[in-house]
């Protein structure tokens, strides 16, 4: 059986028993909240592994509850929202949800984003209260206390850029990044021309990285958004 509980926070009725009932049939454990402070007062006392989230409640906005939840705990954030626009999106980012779900979505997009984020916890799991410096994901290796990354046994020349490219993004495997989070972390800014260099300098980090052009397996980019580094199983 599944042993991650799921915090469903939805106040349309339809669309939280279709959430419910696909959870049930997968072997998921979930409670449900159906406005936003409910939803932190859940968050607080059971301690959900994951975070499902509509951002259009009826009691505050789910930004509001992403803000709130974020100042005790990094559970992972998945919203649901009909709100498509990328800024929106942007906005829930930033904030700290892990992962956007556009409505309507279909059953098997909602599963497949919580294997993401699953398998993104049992990372954090993993190495929680370890200092970890060696980051291993598929063939790629960076030995952080060395600076140094690898393809297999192909050490990656990078510039500095494209190597604090490469570890905020090994840092947040499984989650979305955007621009403005990943600019400020890398850059110290957000001005319209960071913005236009992080694209430069992640195809060029890309070409180095991917084993085949067009065909990304390490980097997935989410146009308009920002860019997530995929978890890939190890051969």
């Amino acid at each position: 059986m599944n042993k991650l509980q799921i915090l469903v926070v939805e106040d349309d009725a339809s669309v939280r028993n279709l959430i419910t009932t696909t959870l049930k049939a997968h072997e998921y454990k979930y409670i449900v909240s159906p406005d936003g402070s409910g939803a932190i007062c859940q968050a607080s006392t059971c301690n959900p592994d994951i975070v499902l989230l509509d951002l259009g409640l009826p009691d505050m906005d789910g930004v509001e509850v992403i803000r709130k939840i974020r100042t005790w705990s990094n559970m992972p954030i998945i919203v649901i929202s009909a709100r498509s626009e990328d800024a929106d999106k942007i906005e829930a980012l930033d904030s700290g949800a892990d992962d956007y779900l556009t409505k309507p979505f279909s059953v098997e997009e909602l599963l497949a984003r919580l294997r993401v984020t699953g398998r993104r916890l049992a990372i954090m799991q993993s190495n929680a209260g370890a200092n970890e410096s060696v980051f291993i994901n598929g063939k790629l290796k960076i030995d952080y206390a060395a600076g140094c990354a690898y393809i297999g046994e192909e050490e990656l020349h990078l510039t500095p850029i494209e190597y604090k490219l490469l570890c905020l993004m090994s840092q947040n495997v499984g989650k979305v990044l955007t621009h403005t989070y990943i600019t400020q972390k890398v850059w110290g800014s957000s001005w319209d021309n960071d913005i236009a260099s992080l694209r430069v300098f992640m195809a060029t980090l890309r070409k180095k990285l991917e084993p085949v052009p067009g065909s990304p397996q390490y980097i997935q980019t989410h146009i308009g958004v920002g860019y997530r580094m995929m978890k890939v199983e190890q051969e």
